[in-house]
């Protein structure tokens, strides 16, 4: 398969070769209905051809001195987010190397002016870096680009090296995007921190607020027996666009709210392609490989749906030209007031998916959009499979592993030793899942005995508890501002209290996020927990979850409906039991006992 170096020229993107994609038998392409869940406003379906006035098609934006700004017509009821931006583009810290002059003042000096506290509080999030303003004063979050979760054991030693230096506020955490984040960061180490990235060939930049997120891949990609074309070099290119190889892309950075992409390579849809903004869907068309495209697929406090086709097809080689013609159509025409409906299916939904095409199909190359192929790759009727454990890669002789990690949460010494197996019973390499786990590939058959005798492995296990498969949880109010109640803690001691009353012959994928913002997807989960405050039996307020049940990923996807709200964090065991029972075939503990 192709192998595309770190760094290549932004006049190369548009023009890659890909390799050639191995045919499986074609199914029907999925229905157009949207499928959407709301919680507290009504979703307004996308129509097929909304009447829009003209002038409403004029952009929202134009460039200044190489950034892309807010038109002084269209500055009025704006969200705050957008005054801040305006006030200063976000991409000058990191373009005009503001942060060097940042990072040397103190936080009581940066507090006393707004232009600085935005800064620290806004601003930074375009170079990926998260104040944690509410739970740890003075210290970030830095999120970093990942492209299909690929990773190298001299990165991961390095990601080490700095947060072990913040002792107990250091740690990292494998996102829901094939990424990592680490925590503990401190401003005046940020100017070092980004050179080191760079080192090694990795960026934070552009992976907060209204950027382009990580691009998802398959996480087995070029090593899965079943694929249908290694996700790599897709979502490698995608990555090297939205940043221009890491020197900064302000042609894009100045988007109405973030943006999710996936290249989807899998019939398992690992990938999670509903719930991306852009998820490009392997199809053929008159004998070319290339993608058919979703679009609009999101979820947030007040709406989440899934994405919809734009009947449209593009060839591998226009993978970057569709991007860029789909984000330009999103920053041109996105509305830019209540944060809550500035996400782009707002935008299909105004325009209709017509209407949406047509702006996107503007902004091709020669203004050309093929309709979108009936060839579909995916095999609907697919049994998805586990990449826990030991499997047999494609190359003769060499197998990964897929490693439980629990709830995404490691340490510094953890990273080293994941570094060290990957070094010394693989290639070197790591892959980070969307279910926060890690996979080592490249791994000799002769060695997988020894690997699977590694101490660390008693931790991060190839073979988990059924119910501790498929959990995720976000980051929780240990560390997030944003979050109602602790997640990752939580999640593990409910499952534990859970699987030692009941037993599951199947896999369950359990959910929790801390807030409405579901960073932890609870709407794609078996059951989902979705943090809020609840009343206890005497009527005081206590950290509780409405439960969802029901989410579907796969061809059959479907979001989850809400269950049972207001449901205090102390009395969820019984109501996960009983759901499990009725919904899964859970068998309570006593009776699989009396029957054995």
């Amino acid at each position: 398969m192709l192998q595309l170096s770190i760094i290549m020229s932004s006049a190369s993107l548009s023009s890659v070769r890909f390799p050639s994609v191995r045919l499986l038998p074609s199914s029907s392409s999925s229905s157009s209905r949207p499928k959407t869940w709301v919680l507290a406003t009504p979703a307004v379906a996308p129509v097929a051809g909304a009447e829009v006035d003209a002038a409403r098609l004029e952009p929202r934006v134009e460039e200044k001195d190489g950034y892309f700004v807010l038109k002084e017509k269209f500055r009025g009821g704006i969200n705050p987010q957008e005054k801040v931006k305006i006030e200063k583009d976000p991409m000058k810290l990191f373009m005009e190397n503001e942060i060097e002059e940042l990072a040397k003042m103190s936080m009581e000096e940066i507090d006393k002016a707004k232009i600085t506290k935005d800064d620290i509080d806004v601003r930074l999030k375009w170079l990926g870096l998260f104040h944690r303003r509410k739970h740890q004063y003075g210290r970030f979050m830095m999120r970093l680009k990942l492209p299909n979760g690929v990773t190298t054991s001299a990165q991961t030693r390095y990601l080490a090296s700095v947060i072990r230096k913040y002792g107990k506020d250091g740690c990292a955490d494998v996102t829901t995007r094939q990424n990592w984040q680490i925590r503990g960061v401190v401003l005046p180490d940020v100017p070092d921190i980004l050179k080191g990235l760079a080192e090694v060939g990795l960026t934070s930049l552009q992976s907060g607020m209204d950027n382009v997120r990580n691009p998802v891949g398959n996480p087995i990609a070029g090593i899965d027996p079943d694929e249908i074309i290694d996700t790599r070099p897709y979502t490698n290119l995608l990555s090297h666009f939205i940043t221009a190889n890491a020197q900064g892309n302000p042609t894009i950075t100045n988007l109405p709210r973030k943006w999710n992409v996936c290249v989807v390579g899998t019939h398992d849809l690992f990938e999670h392609p509903h719930i991306n903004d852009l998820a490009y869907m392997p199809a053929t068309k008159n004998g070319r490989f290339g993608f058919n495209l979703l679009v609009g697929g999101f979820f947030s406090p007040k709406r989440c749906a899934e994405a919809i086709p734009l009947d449209a097809w593009v060839s591998a080689d226009d993978v970057i030209p569709l991007c860029k013609a789909v984000l330009e159509a999103y920053r041109d025409l996105g509305y830019r007031g209540n944060r809550q409906k500035t996400r782009m299916m707002w935008l299909i939904d105004e325009l209709g998916v017509e209407g949406f095409r047509a702006e996107v199909k503007k902004r091709m190359p020669e203004q050309k959009l093929e309709r979108a192929s009936s060839e579909d790759l995916i095999q609907k009727q697919w049994e998805r499979r586990d990449y826990l454990g030991v499997h047999p890669q494609k190359q003769e002789g060499f197998s990964y592993v897929g490693l439980h990690i629990p709830v995404g949460r490691v340490q510094a010494d953890d990273m080293d030793e994941l570094a060290r197996l990957a070094d010394t019973y693989g290639s070197g390499e790591l892959r980070l899942t969307v279910e926060q786990n890690i996979i080592i590939p490249h791994i000799e058959n002769s060695k997988l005995e020894a690997l699977l005798k590694e101490p660390l492995l008693n931790k991060f296990s190839p073979e988990p508890p059924i119910l501790m498969k498929g959990l995720v949880a976000c980051t929780g109010n240990q560390f997030c501002g944003q979050a109602i109640i602790e997640t990752k803690a939580r999640a593990l001691k409910v499952t534990e209290e859970v699987q030692r009353l009941v037993a599951v012959t199947q896999p369950v994928r359990m959910h929790w996020t801390g807030c409405p913002n579901t960073c932890g997807q609870v709407q794609v989960a078996d059951i989902g927990f979705l943090g809020c405050m609840a009343r206890d039996e005497n009527g005081k307020p206590v950290e509780g979850v409405d439960v969802f049940l029901g989410g579907r990923i796969g061809s059959d996807s479907h979001l989850g409906e809400l269950y049972k709200k207001g449901v205090p964090c102390k009395n969820l065991v019984p109501v996960v039991v009983d759901i499990l029972v009725k919904h899964f075939g859970a068998v309570p503990r006593e009776r699989e006992e009396a029957e054995d």
